[in-house]
């Protein structure tokens, strides 16, 4: 008798413990990313990023008095109309609160008039074209924790001087995210007197070579080639560069796409024949050691991923984590998953010590941009795959 009432005791605590799991509803985000583009490395950066911060989060007791957080990940495939679908299912989802973007800006600028209709929080850790949150809209529901083109082009501009360049040629993508950065430079220019503009070569995504348009720009007098590319274009770039003599190999200033994928495997050795350098807003060799090593634990038992050079695309990662602890904070103070209260709650939230910077408000409803000029750096390649920060005049 006295087991039989033990038994029963276990099954009605059991049974009370599982009708309470149940009662415990998820609280979801949304990622639309380009998981499905080949060699890509930027999406999984994100995604990783995000679920770190929710591990943190949940076992930190959740949101709103308890409630966990999960992630949903949908694959765009860097099609725009992919991502479309995926923003109206994201949509239609109850409790989920917001929907990431990935790094493509050309896809993520279709977003804004739908997501605005739909109410829809976009949180933006990649994508750099500033209209994307420079929208005009108010409410803006779009938000970003990354670097962007306004800020991204004139560091660039600048690092080239460093290298002793006057002179500069612009080779750019025949897209909105490079017409974005020459907007960007003609103002840089006309504010500016170095260096000079002696060119601008487009390309289209997809060319197999961009050799012709490199030496275009060299004949034009350049002495250094700002490059706004993803990391299909720069590979094609470098491995034609790195087949010239060394007398014709002018320094390489990148745009952050090429960090988006396997980049440097795939130039290899003849990176190493190359001045490349590349703009970034965030790196763990400068984040706070404490909370770096704190992050790269969540990292390594989730993933597996321990060190700072087994990172890719390692601003993902930190742009995301970041805004994931932020939208936590946003919906704790909104004390609801409505959107709209969360959307307001955003430009709310205050002092937060992240893992890019310590943020005394990233938002306000004036700026939907977390990050300002002077989080803006230069970095170059190791061979084994590590973006590493260079100091000024590097």
């Amino acid at each position: 008798m006295f087991r039989f009432q033990t038994l029963f005791f276990y099954m009605v605590l059991l049974l009370s413990s599982t009708l309470c799991a149940e009662e415990v509803k998820p609280i979801y985000l949304g990622f639309d990313g380009e998981f499905g583009v080949e060699q890509s490395t930027s999406a999984q950066a994100i995604e990783r990023g995000i679920l770190i911060a929710i591990d943190e989060i949940n076992r930190a007791g959740g949101v709103l008095g308890g409630r966990p957080l999960r992630l949903i990940s949908k694959d765009n495939r860097a099609v725009t109309a992919r991502g479309v679908k995926n923003l109206k299912e994201f949509a239609k989802m109850p409790d989920l609160v917001a929907m990431f973007v990935g790094r493509f800006s050309p896809v993520v600028l279709e977003y804004v008039d739908l997501a605005h209709e739909l109410k829809m929080i976009v949180l933006d850790p990649w994508a750099a074209a500033d209209a994307i949150t420079r929208n005009g809209r108010k409410p803006n529901y779009m938000f970003r924790l990354s670097l962007r083109d306004g800020l991204a082009m004139p560091a660039m501009l600048k690092h080239t001087l460093s290298k002793g360049a006057e002179r500069v040629g612009l080779l750019l993508p025949n897209t909105s995210w490079g017409r974005s950065n020459l907007v960007s430079a003609k103002k840089y220019f006309l504010e500016t007197p170095e260096p000079h503009m002696v060119g601008i070569e487009w390309y289209q995504w997809g060319d197999q070579t961009m050799i012709d348009k490199y030496q275009a720009l060299r004949s034009s007098g350049a002495q250094a080639i700002v490059f706004v590319a993803n990391d299909s274009e720069a590979v094609i770039l470098c491995r034609e560069m790195a087949a010239l003599p060394p007398e014709q190999r002018l320094p390489i200033v990148s745009h952050w796409g090429v960090t988006g994928g396997n980049f440097v495997n795939l130039v290899g050795e003849d990176l190493a024949k190359l001045d490349f350098s590349v703009v970034q807003t965030f790196s763990f060799y400068k984040a706070e050691p404490e909370m770096a090593q704190r992050v790269l634990a969540v990292s390594d038992r989730l993933f597996g991923l321990s060190r700072i050079e087994q990172i890719e695309s390692p601003v993902g990662v930190g742009h995301a984590y970041d805004l994931t602890h932020l939208a936590a904070r946003a919906i704790d103070l909104a004390g609801t998953t409505d959107r709209q209260a969360v959307r307001d709650a955003l430009e709310r939230v205050t002092q937060y010590r992240g893992l890019v910077k310590y943020f005394e408000q990233p938002f306000t409803p004036d700026n939907h941009d977390a990050l300002g000029a002077e989080d803006v750096f230069m970095a170059t390649y190791r061979l084994n795959g590590a973006i590493v920060p260079v100091s000024p005049g590097d």
